[in-house]
């Protein structure tokens, strides 16, 4: 239903989600510094696992994914609070917020499928391998990233025929109802349009999730206590994914249940820790609790060393005497 305000041509749009934030610019660099690393441990992850044949296995490549997931993260805050950049033009609004939906909606099909591989690896452990191949897992993710796509198409293809009235963005970046506010329609249908999406994708993902958990837990009993161990061990990680990535969704939608109205600041607090959380947890949980990943790590790290204290002995070489000896003892105790 279209409203009384005479619609305008929108070339870009204004955000004004950190109008009232009082110190913009610390916001701005505390993000930032958040965003760089979790956008460089998410390519520390891809790269180790791309390089290293011996993590060519279904668990690693699901891993990959993830991280890759994880760099969709937009960085539009960060220009708006740091640099006072609070423009942002009309398609690559919307290719932002294509690129969000994207991420958001692959984030929980990530999440499933690694749910099913530990299904998998804990009641059939002899057949794993054979149940679950690389290229099985590949498939899978290529037809997840299809539907994840269309899926995430379906809010830029309903924003785009409707007339605009307003070009200030209310939130922290183009999200669906931030734009949808900035039309001259009554949002409730389009709003109840986004709940049936988001109530499907939650109920599928998360459901699924619990159904692969009581599986395990249920073969998890069977074993010995040595196994329940090992077992425990591998799903660890990723309960610490699921857990950090559900439970802001889960807040928010408990609150908006409850009939409490968050504050614009609140809000966007708790949609940005929801996006950066998630990125910047994830590969710090895998490296940390992947042996494999972090005996990778470990040796990258020592052949740093090894190369800076060849590099500072080069330099002390044409210099006789303890200068030379103390480099060289520094190298010792690197490596």
């Amino acid at each position: 239903m279209l409203s009384h305000n005479a619609s305008t041509i929108v070339t870009e749009f204004i955000v004004g989600g950190f109008d009232t934030t009082s110190s913009p610019i610390l916001v701005g660099v505390v993000i930032l510094t958040v965003y760089i690393v979790a956008v460089l441990a998410n390519l520390v992850n891809i790269l180790i696992i791309i390089n290293d044949k011996k993590l060519h296995k279904p668990m690693y490549l699901l891993i990959c994914n993830l991280a890759v997931v994880d760099l969709l993260t937009s960085p539009t805050m960060i220009g708006v609070l740091v640099a006072s950049v609070k423009t942002i033009s009309y398609v690559p609004c919307l290719i932002q917020m294509f690129a969000f939906n994207l991420g958001w909606v692959m984030e929980m099909f990530a999440l499933a499928v690694m749910a099913f591989d530990r299904l998998i690896a804990i009641s059939r452990p002899f057949h794993y391998h054979s149940y679950l191949t690389n290229a099985r897992t590949l498939v899978l993710t290529y037809i997840l990233w299809i539907v994840a796509c269309g899926l995430a198409a379906i809010f830029p293809v309903t924003v785009i025929p409707l007339p605009h009235c307003y070009t200030v963005l209310k939130y922290a970046f183009c999200d669906y109802p931030a734009i949808i506010r900035t039309t001259c329609v009554d949002p409730n249908y389009y709003f109840n349009i986004a709940v049936v999406i988001i109530f499907f994708l939650v109920f599928f993902t998360f459901g699924f999730i619990c159904l692969s958990y009581i599986g395990i837990i249920y073969f998890v009993k069977l074993s010995s206590n040595n196994d329940k161990m090992k077992m425990g061990s591998t799903c660890l990680s990723h309960l610490i994914v699921v857990t950090c990535y559900y439970f802001p969704i889960f807040i928010h939608s408990i609150l908006t249940r409850l009939g409490v109205v968050l504050t614009l600041e609140a809000r966007n607090g708790l949609m940005i820790g929801s996006i950066l959380g998630p990125s910047l947890i994830n590969p710090f949980v895998y490296c940390l609790r992947t042996k494999e990943i972090k005996y990778k790590i470990i040796m990258i790290q020592k052949m740093l060393n090894i190369y800076l204290c060849i590099y500072i002995y080069s330099i002390y070489s044409e210099t006789e005497g303890l200068e030379g000896n103390m480099s060289m003892g520094i190298c010792k105790l690197h490596t």
